[in-house]
């Protein structure tokens, strides 16, 4: 009887391929797999599916719509009530993404509303914009808040100042730049540049000859303007009673506000410039 024992034999093919070799292979392959469908599914839905999401919508296309809504409010608000409208303010360096620059795009609305009315201006304005905007006024930290969203991914905020007027801000946030924003056209007048130049002389201080004008479009078709200036300090508003006919909109120094005709005049008196604005708003 021999000694020897047989512990085992070797397969005639040769050792197998260790399992976690062939796992590795077997994920790779469904990596890659699964990259290209994505791929393909993204590139199918940027070219046929409506934005979802704001970095989709460059702020060339976004514009129009902050324009829109800038109109919008400027006709809730009222013409006896709407105060200014804010030029286009424009605040590159933002990241869309981790690998992507942009800017965002903002426009106020400035809207009379005396001491203790504040919250009954936002809620008027609130009840008179679309539906589809969804607004509604919060109570804030510091006071009641006015949120909306007009469309696109575009947000409408208002909230008091503490001088007689609530501010109303329309921002895209941060989108790509695309070809970039184009501000509306600005012709024609309605009355804002007579009255802008009748301020500016009461206060003894020299009239633009063109002063800058900012518009919006009024959801009827009409446009709502602002006529803006600014030049030297004035010591107060006195010198615009006159104007206003001894019944000022607002007089909450150095903030005077009067109506001339269908144009609402607002005087911000600092000691250190004197700011005017005369504008128009849309029809009720």
């Amino acid at each position: 009887m021999s000694g020897a024992v047989q512990t085992g034999s070797v397969s005639s093919t040769g050792p197998a391929a260790p399992a976690p070799a062939r796992r590795r292979r077997w994920l790779l392959a469904v990596t890659v797999l699964w990259a290209v469908l994505l791929a393909a599914l993204t590139w199918t839905s940027v070219r046929d599916d409506p934005p979802t999401v704001r970095e989709q919508r460059t702020l060339d296309q976004a514009g129009p719509v902050v324009d829109r809504a800038v109109g919008e409010l400027a006709r809730a608000a009222g013409a006896s009530a709407l105060l200014e409208l804010g030029p286009a303010r424009i605040a590159a360096g933002c990241r869309v993404t981790p690998f992507a620059d942009g800017a965002r795009l903002r426009r106020e609305v400035g809207v009379l509303a005396p001491d203790g009315t504040e919250r009954s201006v936002l809620d008027g304005l609130a009840e008179r914009l679309p539906a589809s905007w969804r607004a509604g006024v919060v109570s804030g930290p510091d006071g009641p808040e006015l949120y909306a969203d007009a469309g696109e991914f575009v947000a409408v905020a208002g909230r008091p100042t503490g001088d007689g007027r609530v501010r109303l801000t329309v921002d895209t946030g941060c989108r790509p730049v695309g070809s970039g924003y184009t501000a509306p056209p600005a012709t024609g007048d309605g009355g804002e540049a007579a009255a802008l130049t009748a301020a500016l002389r009461a206060l003894d201080q020299p009239a633009e000859a063109a002063p800058e004008l900012v518009t919006a479009p009024c959801p009827g078709g009409a446009t709502a303007r602002t006529a803006r200036s600014t030049a030297g300090p004035a010591s107060s508003a006195t010198a615009l009673a006159p104007l206003a006919g001894g019944t000022p909109l607002l007089d909450d120094p150095p903030v005077y506000a009067y109506r001339a005709g269908t144009v609402t005049v607002l005087a911000d008196l600092t000691p250190d410039a004197s700011r005017l604005t005369a504008t128009v708003g849309c029809p009720g």
